[in-house]
């Protein structure tokens, strides 16, 4: 097999020169172009992801199956988490009142005062509430707050465990008689 010709190389070699060098032109192989031209086509069907194309439904759809699959595997707290039955055995149960004196002096007591006598927030000891007083109307402010007046809703905060042992805790507040107490809001809460 015979290397390249003369004429061939003169073919190949373009017209211009730089300090007496002329330049080859040596094209890419087309195999190669053909790649190139291949990715650049990808990357912009990948970047869309639209439709059937690529694999699923899309990227927007992909990532809202993934948020619906982990809100159904992690439920938000609710008041029907714990019914008043298991709130007011942790109520009698004196690991679970020192756990909800921790989570309450650590996250309320800057607003209803260290014995529940009330400071930013309404007074917790007396027989007087703003969202009812059961047990099960403790836990759902808690959980969901009231933004209104400007408690937060505790249950995207809290650990279910600290949210029933807080309000277990605060259920254990009514009838003391704190320090300085806070004058009665809301609406008496019959035994």
């Amino acid at each position: 097999m015979a290397g390249p010709t003369n004429d061939n190389i003169q073919d190949k070699l373009l017209d211009h020169t730089y300090d007496g060098i002329q330049e080859y032109d040596n094209p890419m192989p087309r195999w190669w172009l053909l790649t190139f031209a291949g990715t650049i086509i990808f990357s912009v069907i990948y970047v869309m992801n639209i439709g059937p194309v690529g694999n699923g439904k899309g990227r927007i759809a992909d990532y809202e199956a993934s948020m619906a699959a982990y809100a159904k595997a992690h439920p938000a707290p609710t008041g029907g988490d714990m019914n008043a039955d298991q709130l007011l055995a942790l109520a009698k149960d004196h690991e679970q009142l020192e756990e909800g004196q921790e989570t309450y002096t650590a996250y309320c007591a800057s607003c209803h005062a260290p014995d529940g006598g009330g400071l930013i927030g309404p007074n917790l000891a007396d027989a007087y509430w703003l969202h009812g007083g059961a047990i099960t109307d403790i836990y759902n402010t808690v959980t969901n707050g009231v933004l209104e007046k400007g408690m937060p809703p505790w249950g995207k905060t809290l650990k279910p465990a600290q949210l029933a042992a807080v309000v277990a805790y605060v259920s254990t507040l009514q009838g003391t008689t704190p320090a300085n107490p806070k004058a009665p809001q809301g609406n008496p809460v019959t035994p």
